[in-house]
Protein backbone atom coordinates (compact mmCIF):
# COMPACT_ATOMS: atom_id res chain seq x y z
CA UNK A 1 0.00 0.00 0.00
CA UNK A 2 3.15 2.59 0.75
CA UNK A 3 4.35 1.83 -2.39
CA UNK A 4 1.29 2.56 -4.20
CA UNK A 5 0.54 5.83 -2.07
CA UNK A 6 4.43 6.97 -3.12
CA UNK A 7 3.98 6.47 -5.99
CA UNK A 8 0.72 8.17 -6.41
CA UNK A 9 2.54 11.19 -4.98
CA UNK A 10 5.41 11.24 -6.59
CA UNK A 11 2.90 11.34 -10.30
CA UNK A 12 1.02 14.44 -8.41
CA UNK A 13 4.15 15.76 -8.14
CA UNK A 14 5.49 15.56 -11.66
CA UNK A 15 1.83 16.23 -13.09
CA UNK A 16 2.41 19.69 -11.13
CA UNK A 17 5.67 20.19 -12.55
CA UNK A 18 4.27 19.64 -16.08
CA UNK A 19 1.70 21.93 -15.40
CA UNK A 20 3.69 24.85 -14.69
CA UNK A 21 6.23 24.42 -17.42
CA UNK A 22 3.09 24.16 -19.83
CA UNK A 23 1.82 27.64 -18.15
CA UNK A 24 5.67 29.05 -18.61
CA UNK A 25 5.67 27.90 -21.69
CA UNK A 26 2.38 29.30 -22.93
CA UNK A 27 2.94 32.43 -21.51
CA UNK A 28 6.00 33.06 -23.35
CA UNK A 29 4.12 32.35 -26.63
CA UNK A 30 1.80 34.53 -26.13
CA UNK A 31 3.88 36.97 -24.94
CA UNK A 32 5.65 36.84 -28.01
CA UNK A 33 2.94 37.00 -29.99
CA UNK A 34 1.21 39.53 -28.21
CA UNK A 35 -2.10 38.29 -28.07
CA UNK A 36 -3.11 35.13 -25.78
CA UNK A 37 -3.44 31.17 -27.22
CA UNK A 38 -6.79 29.74 -28.56
CA UNK A 39 -8.27 27.69 -25.47
CA UNK A 40 -10.52 24.95 -25.88
CA UNK A 41 -12.62 24.73 -28.92
CA UNK A 42 -11.04 27.26 -30.40
CA UNK A 43 -7.78 26.03 -30.06
CA UNK A 44 -8.89 22.67 -31.38
CA UNK A 45 -10.38 24.15 -34.69
CA UNK A 46 -7.51 26.43 -34.82
CA UNK A 47 -5.30 23.29 -35.09
CA UNK A 48 -7.29 21.52 -37.08
CA UNK A 49 -7.23 23.90 -39.68
CA UNK A 50 -3.59 24.57 -39.18
CA UNK A 51 -2.61 21.29 -40.43
CA UNK A 52 -4.54 20.60 -44.20
CA UNK A 53 -7.03 24.55 -44.33
CA UNK A 54 -9.91 22.24 -43.89
CA UNK A 55 -11.68 22.93 -40.46
CA UNK A 56 -12.71 19.36 -38.32
CA UNK A 57 -16.11 19.58 -39.78
CA UNK A 58 -14.89 19.76 -43.12
CA UNK A 59 -12.88 16.49 -42.92
CA UNK A 60 -15.70 14.50 -40.86
CA UNK A 61 -18.28 15.61 -44.06
CA UNK A 62 -15.34 14.04 -46.24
Amino acid sequence: MDDERKSSKAGERAAEGLREATAKEEAKNESKTGHDLAKGADRFEGRSESSDGKSAEEKQKG
